[in-house]
């Protein structure tokens, strides 16, 4: 008697279907892996600043300068133990080339200068292997709020002090935001309280928009990098887009950028979110460019003032018409 073939109960999966299980299935864990690995990096987070809202009283105490310049450093030129007060992380920083001439100037009742010590760094996440420095989010994390904790202070002890903001590059970053939201009515001294605010090579640079920096010198048609890249948020780098403006501060705040510099001059379509691989590695490589490492040689006026030369004239300029508070 002929035995009936059995039927199989289930249904046969195609090889198209099952290399499409396959793909998706190796999707869903690269997903995963670069979620973890950004979640590992690090993310961005801005300090959380109550508004000045004290009644300003007629002296302050005689420990407290006329004027605080607030200094910070660009990437790679300072670090989280550096001295704020004698900064020797990195002896060829350019903000030195700013900070030093103006402390000098000034004695110690006038000015106090402070170079925000953080670490400074901008780590490399596509690099093989890993070269072992902190993510853009923790570096810009712990720079701004340790700066906006200074101000904070200063203004705490003394409220008739003025404030002068100078950043390069990363540093440019962190002065420039801080700046925002002075000019917003939300940071930790009152706009009244800013004397000016410099931006050399800022990342966030956005010159044709309303509201924004004065350009000294050339005015390069390109945006900062985390304008073109606005909407990056993975592998500890995220790229906050331009500025909402600097409010009360717009006409107190200047800035430089040098043609070429991709930090601050990058084409809209040089650095983009869907070429992401590409995007790093020419941002990490900008930031070690010569273009972005030479503005102490960078001339931006007719005088041949180069843009350290023309920053420490502006700020010697504010510091010696700033107001002599009386001390209690």
């Amino acid at each position: 008697m002929p035995v009936t073939p059995r039927r199989r109960s289930g249904k046969r999966i195609t090889k198209p279907v099952g290399c499409l299980l396959t793909l998706l299935i190796i999707g869903a864990i690269v997903i995963a892996v670069l979620l973890i690995w950004s979640l590992a990096a690090g993310l961005l987070h801005p300090p959380k600043v109550t508004p000045p809202g004290k009644e300003e009283p007629s002296s302050q105490p005689a420990d407290c300068p006329d004027v605080f310049m607030l200094s910070v450093p660009g990437t790679w030129e300072s670090n989280s133990n550096d001295d704020p007060y004698n900064p020797s992380a990195n002896p060829v920083s350019l903000m030195l080339n700013i900070s030093n001439p103006i402390r000098e100037r000034f004695s110690n009742e006038r000015l106090e200068v402070y170079t925000v010590p953080y670490v400074a760094q901008f780590s490399n996440p596509i690099a093989l292997p890993p070269d072992g420095q902190a993510s853009y989010n923790v570096s810009r994390t712990e720079g701004t709020g340790r700066a906006t904790a200074r101000m904070a202070e200063v203004y705490a002890h003394c409220p008739l002090t003025t404030h002068v903001l100078v950043g390069f590059s990363q540093g440019a970053v962190i002065a420039g935001d801080i700046a925002e939201s002075i000019g917003a009515g939300k940071g930790p001294v009152p706009a009244n309280k800013v004397l000016g605010v410099m931006l050399i090579a800022d990342g966030r640079r956005d010159v044709g928009q309303p509201n924004q920096a004065i350009e000294i010198g050339q005015s390069p048609g390109g945006v900062g990098a985390e304008v073109a890249l606005k909407g990056f948020n993975m592998l500890g780098i995220t790229m906050t887009g331009p500025r909402a403006g600097f409010g009360e501060l717009v006409g107190r705040t200047y800035t430089i950028c040098a043609p070429g510099d991709l930090i601050c001059d990058a084409p809209k379509n040089a650095l983009a979110p869907v070429n992401m691989v590409g995007s790093i590695g020419t941002l990490v490589k900008a930031v070690g460019n010569p273009v972005h490492s030479l503005y102490n040689g960078f001339v931006v006026d007719d005088n041949g003032s180069t843009a350290t030369q023309w920053t420490v004239n502006w700020a010697n300029g504010l510091i010696d018409g700033a107001p002599h508070p009386a001390h209690s």
